[in-house]
């Protein structure tokens, strides 16, 4: 069976944003929708405190296991949203690429929020998506 979601760039619009525009899924296909991953380890601690980076790779970590759990992988992703606690367009830009690079040639649509504060102390980035698995 083919993959069940299906990327769609809009030529109308700026192909300068590194993801698709919109994504369809076949029916009959099975959705998945994620809780925020945070950057916590196996023990519930918040990791690298302070570091987008290091928080960035923990998260997109532990977004894979969560998918994994119910039969899922980032390429199955329709859509992400990526949080980010910071005023500061640098670190926005830090984390989307660790998260793009997570997603590798996956361009799925995805929205990049800079926000005041997340729910961890230490919190730094969080990543929920929608992934779509054949039924």
């Amino acid at each position: 069976m083919s993959r069940p979601v299906h990327l769609l760039p809009v030529p109308a619009l700026t192909d300068v944003a590194p993801y698709a525009y919109l994504a369809t899924v076949e029916p009959g296909t099975r959705l998945v929708f994620t809780a925020g991953a945070c950057p916590l380890d196996a023990e519930g601690r918040t990791v690298a405190p302070g570091d987008h980076a290091a928080q960035a790779r923990q998260v997109m970590a532990n977004l894979e296991t969560a998918l994994a759990a119910a039969g899922a992988t980032l390429s199955d992703v329709v859509k992400s949203t990526v949080y980010v606690a910071s005023t500061r367009q640098e670190d926005l830009v830090t984390v989307w690429e660790v998260v793009r690079a997570a997603f590798g040639d996956h361009d799925a649509p995805s929205t990049l929020l800079g926000v005041t504060v997340l729910g961890y102390s230490g919190q730094l980035v969080e990543v929920e998506a929608i992934a779509a698995v054949p039924a």
